[in-house]
């Protein structure tokens, strides 16, 4: 269960909500799977789109039984069902905690039967979220002298999983389908890791600031998300620049922050890199208080500082399996592309950030 603010409710089953707190804490997995299709009335086309991923995708909330209905993949499957004016079947493949490697080799390609049924017209996935929180945790464990190689492990982790990744679909997915997409990461806890290491930098001996060095490592991750993107017939929804950038100009430089923010097709990565670390670094904040004007904002982070917040209930999904569903579409029209909640919750936006991509028929 949820409250009106996206948050976890921890009322209920303790002794399993200790239970998936350990598990994430240890890098332990849980499967995740959901399958959910919107129904929408008066139509007898279905189309599927298929997501692989970690905790995010799966719509993780603390619980080991339960995730989001609708999260971003199946907030998308509603855009789709609008647009298509057809069912949209969303297949959720997801293993929370799951680090780069584990998405590719057990989600991706263990499972890669569900991308090769001949309704899919979308394969989307997310990975490395869990690269980084580990990497992080390691780093910020550490005492003497700082051991940076825990970072550029992480990153090369990801490029080499993400890169496979798309190039295994690319060979495997159904040959109708009509967009291949990524999501790349946001920054949990940009605030929180606004303190000094443990340990003491090696050529200063002087200890650093956390977030001075996991940022450059996540932007890193977050170029070759969407470079290799664009090399490999990917498409990339930015969630750095949809959660950690305001929706209006806060440093008066002509563009919207969450825009300016956004990866540039053809740029380098010492572009890249140096925009996020360095010019707009300013306009950056943490998603827990994302600013949808300069006097309006809501939270897209929930209470583990990690996951997104999301509304419109729960499904099955974890220790006791999954949940195989249909219900009502929440919203039949989208005026201007968005619907009436696209910037209140985590996975609105992000399921918002992936129907930009959308192509006009299926």
């Amino acid at each position: 269960m949820i409250n009106r603010f996206g948050k976890t409710a921890r009322t209920l089953f303790p002794a399993l909500a200790l239970l998936a707190i350990g598990a994430q804490a240890h890098a332990s997995t849980l499967n995740q799977n959901v399958s959910w299709t919107i129904d929408r009335s008066a139509t007898t086309a279905k189309y599927r789109i298929v997501a692989y991923g970690d905790s995010i995708y799966a719509g993780y909330n603390g619980s080991v039984t339960n995730a989001a209905k609708y999260s971003a993949p199946t907030v998308d499957a509603e855009y789709l069902s609008a647009l298509w004016n057809a069912d949209i079947e969303s297949v959720r493949r997801a293993k929370s905690g799951a680090i780069a490697s584990d998405v590719y080799n057990n989600k991706i390609v263990a499972e890669r039967s569900y991308m090769q049924a001949a309704s899919t017209r979308v394969v989307t996935f997310e990975m490395c979220g869990n690269d980084g929180l580990q990497a992080r945790t390691s780093f910020k464990g550490q005492t003497g002298t700082c051991n940076y190689n825990v970072l550029t492990t992480a990153v090369n982790n990801c490029k080499t999983y993400v890169a496979a990744a798309m190039d295994y679909i690319n060979a495997n997915a159904y040959s109708g389908v009509k967009l291949k997409v990524i999501s790349n990461l946001y920054y949990p806890g940009y605030n929180a890791d606004n303190v000094l290491s443990s340990c003491n930098d090696p050529t200063t001996g002087a200890k650093v600031n956390l977030r001075d060095k996991f940022l450059p490592a996540i932007a890193q991750m977050n170029y070759w998300m969407c470079e290799y993107a664009r090399q490999k017939g990917f498409k990339c929804a930015d969630s750095f620049a949809q959660y950690m950038g305001a929706d209006y100009d806060s440093n008066g430089d002509g563009q919207i922050d969450s825009d300016a923010l956004r990866f540039v097709a053809g740029e380098s990565e010492a572009s890249y890199v140096g925009r996020i670390t360095g010019a707009l670094r300013p306009t950056l904040r943490d998603a827990n208080t994302h600013f949808v004007s300069s006097s309006s904002s809501f939270d897209y982070i929930q209470s583990d500082d990690t996951h997104p917040t999301y509304t419109s209930g729960t499904v099955s999904a974890g220790l006791f399996g999954g949940t195989t569903g249909t219900g009502a579409p929440r919203y039949t029209s989208f005026a201007g592309g968005k619907s009436p909640i696209w910037n209140a919750y985590g996975h609105e936006r992000m399921g918002w950030a992936l129907s930009t991509h959308s192509p006009p028929a299926p």
